[in-house]
């Protein structure tokens, strides 16, 4: 007997109003009927990326090794930007070469001057693709639709067991972006950014719950300050700071949305002082 179907997850920025989803499904569907297609969200901002990557690296860790991840935020669809397939010892992830595949890589790789996405060299055991084998593509190929003509396509021969190096050429580099991090400032500080926002509303953040200062560190959001770092939701001031499950500091309105009261949007600055 074989073993348990595929896992195939899915993180795009489509929506679920129109066709998208569904027709990148049916597409990965009509080459493996038996893949187990499982949603990560496809509520990411549109075009970002960012948010996509960071979203996609707080879910791929609890699925069991050999799962398959389809990221598809692609700005640049159409353009020459590359396709691409990468395979670590657990899992392969598929996606445009824009940053988005950051999630599978490790900190140390991704580390950078700057805040912009710069191209790294891959560690030992990571092997990457470009998708150009037009055989393992839908076809037509449309031009601003990758998700459904090569990238759904690409995962689902993969989980048939296609060698990746069939799919194209080795690649030796890829774009990522910087790790997701807060920078420490001159005088101690930690200055970080919103980089998702939850359904309830909560402003995850790229502070590190590891890098806080203490428990009684003052939390500033959009004028406000926060005093003190909880370690769960309960009901008390408007606004508090709470330790997330993904190790990450959220920004939270207990009863309430804290996007919506602080009006918050991807990006936003959030500073963390020692009391």
């Amino acid at each position: 007997m074989g073993g348990p179907p595929p896992i195939i997850t899915l993180t795009t920025d489509f929506g679920l109003q129109d066709p998208y989803v569904a027709a990148m499904k049916g597409a990965i569907l009509t080459i493996n009927s038996n893949a187990r297609l499982v949603d990560v969200t496809h509520a990411i901002r549109p075009q970002a990326v960012q948010q996509a990557a960071f979203v996609l690296a707080a879910a791929w860790p609890y699925f069991p090794p050999g799962a398959i991840h389809v990221a598809v935020v692609d700005p640049a669809v159409g353009s020459p930007r590359r396709a691409l397939a990468l395979r670590t010892d657990t899992a392969t992830f598929v996606g445009p070469d824009n940053g988005v595949l950051s999630a599978a890589l490790p900190d140390g790789v991704r580390a950078t001057a700057g805040d912009s996405p710069s191209l790294v060299r891959l560690p030992a055991g990571y092997r990457v693709v470009s998708l150009t084998n037009e055989r393992y593509f839908r076809s037509p190929v449309s031009s601003t639709f990758h998700g459904r003509d090569i990238f759904g396509p690409a995962a689902a021969h993969l989980s048939l067991g296609v060698a990746l190096e069939e799919f194209g050429e080795p690649v030796e580099q890829i774009v990522a972006l910087p790790p997701f991090r807060a920078r420490r400032q001159p005088d101690g500080s930690l200055r970080g950014r919103v980089l998702h926002i939850d359904a309830f509303g909560n402003l995850v953040t790229d502070i590190r719950v590891e890098d806080l200062p203490s428990r009684n560190a003052v939390v500033e959001v959009a004028d406000r300050a926060v005093q003190g770092v909880s370690t769960a939701y309960e009901p008390g001031p408007a606004l508090r700071a709470v330790t997330g499950s993904s190790g990450f500091l959220e920004i939270a309105a207990p009863g309430g949305s804290a996007a919506a009261l602080l009006k918050a949007e991807l990006g936003l600055t959030v500073v963390v002082r020692r009391a």
